[in-house]
């Protein structure tokens, strides 16, 4: 009996953790018309999932933990996370591009998902600071004709594969693109766009200085995370293209800041 109790509880527990990652945040309250148990049911269920470091406590319910604003995942770490909002993402986002447009790309896994995309676009002319966006054009390119035109800013590495500071300030500063797809450490609606490197901040303002359109890549994960270094203000932001996951009230509050934002669905399932 006991093993079919801590099987539910266990059950209840991917339900509650699925929740949190989902929307933010969840509610006592919700979760008891949601699983059909009681408060105390629940708040167990909380107490086990915070002593494990899955959620945090609030009152009234629970969040995910909390990152240290300076903290900086690695690329493949990255990488692991949301893959199938990022390739929705991906897919919304590549429709904005047309064959010859002058683009950018910052670093991150979302534009990296994007860069695959856009390999069979003709004509490009890419900007990027990210190792891993440069080289999945250099592959898909490599002794063939119409390939785009790819510009490496240089710089120094940060652990997740862009290429910020000085060299990388000072070869943007010189151009100018018609569209810049940015991905984010975290957005929200009192810091903006933020990132825990402080270099690469610099470098982001840079890039969105000298685009004309700014589009902003980010799943519904980096909603309300907020980095060491604010680089830029929602008002700077043309389009956000995010995924199904971001709760209502979040999509309402970035419309009434950006001029679009589009919500790419869950791909189907083959």
């Amino acid at each position: 009996m006991s093993e079919n109790l801590n099987l539910l509880a266990e059950q209840r527990r991917a339900v509650i953790l699925d929740e949190v990652r989902r929307r933010g945040g969840v509610r006592v309250n919700e979760l008891t018309k949601r699983l059909g148990v009681s408060d105390m049911t629940v708040r167990r269920d909380l107490d086990a999932l915070a002593r494990q470091g899955a959620v945090e406590k609030v009152h009234g319910g629970a969040v995910p933990p909390a990152e240290a604003s300076s903290h900086e995942p690695g690329f493949e770490a990255k990488s692991g996370r949301e893959q199938g909002a990022k390739e929705s993402i991906a897919r919304v986002a590549a429709e904005l591009v047309a064959p010859g447009t002058a683009i950018a790309l910052s670093g991150g896994t979302t534009t990296y998902a994007l860069a695959q995309r856009l390999v069979e676009v003709p004509e490009l002319t890419v900007v990027t600071n990210s190792v891993r966006v440069a080289d999945v054009f250099h592959r898909a390119h490599e002794g063939r004709q119409g390939r785009a035109t790819v510009v490496l800013t240089g710089g120094v590495r940060t652990p997740s594969d862009s290429l910020v500071g000085p060299v990388a300030d000072a070869a943007i500063a010189s151009l100018h693109f018609d569209l810049l797809f940015l991905g984010v450490h975290g957005i929200s609606a009192r810091a903006g766009l933020s990132t825990p490197n402080l270099a690469e901040a610099e470098t982001n303002r840079r890039l969105v200085a000298a685009a004309r359109r700014v589009i902003v890549v980010a799943d519904h994960t980096k909603w309300g995370t907020v980095g060491l270094s604010s680089f830029a203000p929602l008002s700077a932001v043309d389009t956000v293209v995010t995924d199904e996951g971001l709760p209502r009230e979040a999509r309402e509050e970035l419309a009434e800041r950006v001029e679009s934002v589009l919500v790419a669905d869950a791909p189907p399932v083959v």
